[in-house]
């Protein structure tokens, strides 16, 4: 039987992409309030700024690639039962191949109804007031904004208490709920870290090995030796 292997991915692996962060150093989101741009609240004051600030993003998105780290991840799933809980709200986890993948904070390439959540379209173009869904209801990004609740946060949790390894990637560990799951493993297991400036401290887990490593040089590598174990 194969092991199962959670990977959790943030910001970091999409960046070597050249998918811009959006939070700034300021913390501003490209130069907006977050609230502005990532809240119920937001969207109801200027929906027009929400859906043009979501439409540069998903446009950005549609002229990049994945990357050698995304790729590397693929290959696990040769000897690996692989599960991918990913923070970013793009899609090159899927361009790339992997074959089973949470996004916690939404997806930028799908909208969704404002008054049924249940109904979710892909999109890829332009978001703009006066899209409805067949209710006759506005369509906004399929992002789970501040104040949300995050759909997919008890099956990421459930994954990750089965997990045999677990493999975090260009994540701060700030960000929460998402930075929990690093605690729902079961004691022991293996934990590695790749980060070129990891933000979790050794001496807090026992079974963790950080890789201060950027995500393109980081995974491969990690994998080529994981393969390697099991073969």
């Amino acid at each position: 039987m194969k092991k199962n292997i959670v990977v959790l991915t943030g910001a970091g692996i999409s960046a070597e992409s050249g998918i811009n962060t959006f939070r700034d150093a300021d913390g501003l989101w490209e130069g907006h309030d977050v609230m502005e741009v990532a809240s119920p609240q937001g969207f109801a004051n200027n929906p027009e700024l929400v859906l043009d600030f979501y439409n540069q993003r998903r446009r950005q998105l549609l002229s990049v690639f994945p990357n050698a780290a995304h790729h590397a991840l693929v290959d696990l799933e040769e000897n690996f039962d692989v599960t991918i809980i990913t923070q970013n709200v793009d899609d090159l986890h899927e361009r790339a191949g992997s074959s089973q993948i949470y996004h916690i904070h939404g997806e930028l390439l799908k909208a969704r109804c404002t008054y049924n959540e249940d109904i979710v379209l892909d999109w890829k173009k332009d978001l703009v007031l006066g899209d409805l869904s067949d209710t006759g209801h506005q369509l906004r990004p399929h992002i789970v904004w501040f104040g949300e609740q995050v759909p997919v946060l008890e099956k990421a949790i459930s994954i990750t208490s089965k997990a045999d390894i677990l493999i975090i990637i260009g994540t701060s560990m700030q960000v929460y709920p998402a930075a929990g799951l690093i605690h729902e493993v079961v004691a022991h297991m293996p934990i590695y870290f790749i980060d070129p400036k990891p933000s979790v401290n050794q001496n807090d887990f026992n079974n963790l090995k950080i890789i201060a490593e950027s995500a393109t040089v980081g995974v491969p590598t990690l994998v080529t030796t994981l393969l390697g174990t099991t073969t």
